[in-house]
């Protein structure tokens, strides 16, 4: 996959999400919510790649192999920037802070309204997650 895809596909898990929380499935709309997340922060880590470039690191590409944020942000190079949220955006670092302790295990999980709500709102508002990574897509 590219970083084109990850936006796509990104764009596209948003909108399902939303669909899901809409007909009262919210386990799919909670676990979907997050998978936009990690495609975002892929895209990120995507656009810092060179076509034809064969990463050297392993640690680097054990960490963009995976699903935890804090490891994707670190690859996507904005960690010190989720890690001064408090400081410097004090909306954005409340919606972080639920968006942030999402694992793909979430799919296993049962939601409430609720949660997925919260989620959900971290995910798409405006001033939320996804819209701040999409600046560094």
């Amino acid at each position: 996959m590219n970083r084109s895809d990850f936006q796509a596909l990104a764009e596209k898990r948003l909108k399902e999400s939303r669909v899901l929380f809409e007909n009262g499935c919210f386990d799919g709309s909670y676990y979907l919510a997050g998978y936009v997340i990690e495609c975002a922060l892929k895209a990120c880590i995507a656009k810092q790649t060179q076509q034809h470039d064969f990463p050297r690191e392993r640690k680097f590409v054990e960490a963009v192999y995976s699903h935890d944020f804090a490891k994707l942000l670190g690859s996507a190079d904005l960690a010190t920037l989720f890690e001064r949220l408090d400081t410097n955006d004090k909306v954005l670092a409340v919606k972080w802070n639920v968006v942030k302790d999402w694992t793909e295990q979430s799919r296993y999980g049962t939601q409430d309204e609720k949660k997925a709500r919260d989620m959900l709102d971290a995910v798409s508002d405006p001033q939320g997650v996804f819209e701040c990574l999409k600046r560094y897509w």
